[in-house]
């Protein structure tokens, strides 16, 4: 593969102007395509197949005025006032009249008639139903009831909002998570490079390729529905292995330079051989993010899709654009920063790592860590597990309003609710009853609902075509476990609440929605690792020819990812970041253990490929494990370093946003980065491989018969390029 990598590299280099002008050319194509789509993503998470998902089916066919989003409108005042009193209540009044004339909506509640005011009179609860689903439901429509509402704003009620889509409920994406990540990565590698040219390139790749992945999954949005977070995960994961894989052959072609190489074959040698890596550490990841749809979520596979989409381009222009660049650049990846009161130190740095590798930093780290190889191993398992045990107590739910921002209106809207009326109230459960004519026919059903304890109240809240719809109040908050028990209780004893009625009851709204999708991504958590994890363990045998090294690989991932876990657990969900962070304690996002199982196991297996890659190099070199072992770690460690600073920092960016879930996201995807590539692949697995030794590279001998080697360290490469056989491939053409 080394080979046909050269070729490739070669081309691009010799074609840099036409390589060039495709990628502009696709970017131009992905920001037309989404102009003319109108595509948007949304934050609607649900699952076919699940019971409230199969609820809200019946609702649309039967009663369609219940079968879309929610939204509940909370008015309040302040003080002595209260809603009651006569110029509040007729702009409240004034505003549900309005409600009822907007477009989209079936059923409005009044709460006057309802009954939904607080004991304290401060607090009116009104809802708005709609007829289509969440993701469904227009902006103009959302305008429309912001502008209805005026009338009891004009008469000075506060006007909140909340639900499953309300105005306000689509995630602004903002572009400082962005500038901030690359601002950062810029100060790394120009600190890497120590020039000015060689620390832009990878990040001026990374951004052309992110344009290409976002613009299309923008314009793929206009014709099915992707989760806003799906965008959120394209975009690290495209920017920090896009600039990673840039660097990665950035670095070995500027070695390759300072070694008296020719550009062009320094730019073709380095796509030859660390290039390899690249598309070896790509498919990992690829893997592990498409392995998402194993799950049988929708709106997971389709943000494991994307985040793929987003590794493919980076690996892609790794291997194009990049070598187009260079070939642009020339000499000036090798033109240093003279600093006045360091003169010559940049230049010095990084001709000592070409020239003299067992001189860095990297190599005397190397040479410690095998040195001490035993309590290394000890102390860093250590560690991880001490990090790791919080995971212990991981409680996974989808965030709700509690979760938001305090000058969110979902936040005011749900703290309002709480104080006045009580948690339940943010989270009432839909029961379904098929098979009830009218609304007195459900009677018996509501008598039933009213007595299983942790129910505040039950009411019918519609009836038609044969199908009753019954507000349940549960006395907790939606993401208050006995809620999710309360769930469950409903639908054990279904048939004893339904009793003589001879109704079929079901479990919907948007609080049982979510503790569906929860338990459904928990019971695919196990199925998904085995798939994944098996997956990877073959394409990593492929790329070593050993057994031992995947193992190895894979042991170190469940490490990092569980100590990962445990400080995201301890910060979010026990509340140990509240000051520091600024967020509100609160379970664990349901869809972030599997999308971190699938982003840290592949971005871990691109340390592994990159370090073990440059072990094995040296391995066939001089057959000393152990030197081996503190030469190529030595010699991938200051690569790796920036690398994983860079991904470290664009997802600590992430964090400055005021979503949780992204917030989440971000520390999660961080904290792992950070702890796989520093304690795992550049401490523990040399401490193992010393300790194994050459045994680590075992392998039967039928295996060396019947499996190729796909040189992906590139010796082979590398020999025929010292011979003179790779200079001028056949069917290649001077430029």
């Amino acid at each position: 593969m080394s080979l046909y990598l050269f070729r490739l590299a070669r081309w691009a280099f010799r074609r840099r102007w036409l390589v060039l002008g495709l990628w502009v050319l696709a970017a131009v194509a992905a920001i037309t395509l989404s102009v003319v789509g109108g595509g948007k993503t949304d934050n609607t998470f649900t699952v076919p197949g699940t019971e409230s998902q199969q609820a809200t089916d019946l609702l649309k066919k039967k009663l369609p005025a219940l079968g879309g989003g929610q939204t509940q409108v909370v008015f309040a005042t302040k003080g002595a006032t209260k809603v009651t009193d006569p110029a509040y209540k007729a702009g409240i009044e004034a505003s549900i009249a309005k409600l009822k004339t907007v477009p989209q909506v079936g059923l409005v509640s009044d709460p006057f008639e309802s009954k939904a005011v607080s004991k304290s009179g401060n607090v009116a609860l009104g809802s708005v139903q709609f007829t289509a689903a969440p993701t469904d439901v227009k902006a103009e429509t959302l305008d429309a009831v912001k502008a209805a509402v005026a009338p009891a704003q004009d008469a000075g009620v506060q006007v909140e909002y909340s639900g499953s889509v309300y105005p306000g409920w689509q995630l602004k994406v903002s572009e400082a998570p962005e500038m901030i990540g690359l601002l950062v990565a810029f100060v790394i590698l120009t600190i890497t490079f120590g020039a000015f040219v060689a620390a832009g390139l990878p990040i001026l790749t990374a951004i052309i390729g992110i344009v290409v992945t976002l613009m299309s999954i923008t314009a793929l949005a206009s014709v099915m529905t992707i989760a806003s977070t799906s965008t959120t995960v394209a975009m690290m994961l495209g920017l920090s292995c896009g600039i990673d894989y840039g660097l990665f052959i950035l670095a070995r072609h500027r070695n390759n330079l300072l070694t008296g190489m020719k550009t062009e074959d320094s730019v073709a040698l380095a796509a030859g051989t660390a290039g390899s890596s690249v598309v070896f550490a790509g498919l990992t990841v690829i893997i592990a993010l498409c392995g998402l749809a194993v799950a049988g979520i929708p709106f997971l596979t389709v943000m494991g899709v994307a985040a793929a989409g987003a590794v493919l381009v980076a690996v892609l222009i790794a291997l194009t654009l990049m070598p187009a660049m260079l070939g642009f650049a020339g000499n000036k990846v090798a033109k240093f920063i003279s600093s006045p009161l360091r003169p010559g130190h940049h230049e010095k740095v990084a001709t000592i790592a070409a020239t003299e590798p067992e001189h860095t930093f990297g190599a005397a780290w190397a040479r410690f860590v095998v040195r001490f190889r035993v309590p290394v191993l000890i102390l860093g398992v250590a560690l991880l597990g001490v990090l790791a045990l919080p995971a212990l107590k991981m409680d996974l739910g989808l965030p709700s309003g509690s979760s938001k921002p305090k000058h969110d209106t979902a936040r005011k809207a749900y703290d309002l609710t709480t104080a006045n009326f009580g948690p339940g109230f943010n989270g009432a459960l839909l029961v379904v009853a098929d098979g009830i004519p009218d609304a007195a026919a459900a009677a018996p059903v509501v008598g039933q609902l009213s007595k299983i304890p942790g129910v505040v109240s039950a009411a019918p809240m519609a009836a038609a075509n044969d199908v009753a719809v019954i507000r349940v109040i549960p006395s907790t908050g939606p993401n208050d476990e006995a809620t999710t028990d309360l769930v469950h209780r409903i639908r054990d004893n279904r048939t004893v609440i339904a009793g003589d009625t001879g109704a079929t009851l079901m479990v919907g709204g948007t609080t049982a929605s979510n503790i569906d999708v929860s338990g459904k991504l928990s019971s695919a958590l196990p199925v998904f690792l085995i798939v994944v994890v098996g997956l990877a363990f073959i394409l990593l045998t492929l790329a070593f020819r050993t057994i031992l090294v995947p193992l190895k690989s894979i042991v170190g991932f469940l490490l990092s990812v569980a100590a990962a876990f445990g400080m995201q657990v301890a910060m979010f969900q026990w509340g140990w970041g509240e000051k520091l962070l600024g967020i509100t304690p609160s379970q664990t996002i349901s869809f972030l253990p599997i999308i971190m199982l699938a982003i840290i196991f592949g971005l871990s297996s691109d340390y592994e490929v990159f370090v073990v890659s440059r072990i094995k190099e040296e391995f066939t070199k001089s057959g000393d494990a152990r030197h081996a072992v503190e030469h190529g770690t030595g010699l991938s460690a200051r690569v790796v370093t920036a690398a994983a600073l860079i991904m470290f920092s664009i997802f600590v960016a992430f964090m400055f946003t005021d979503d949780p879930i992204v917030k989440a996201i971000g520390f999660s995807f961080a904290a792992g980065v950070f702890l796989d590539a520093f304690v795992v692949r550049l401490t523990l697995v040399p401490a193992v491989m010393a300790i194994i030794g050459t045994k680590i590279w075992y392998h039967p001998k039928w295996y060396a018969k019947y499996v190729p080697d796909l040189d992906i360290e590139g010796d082979k490469l590398q020999h025929q390029f010292d011979a003179g056989q790779a200079r001028e491939p056949a069917g290649t053409a001077k430029s």
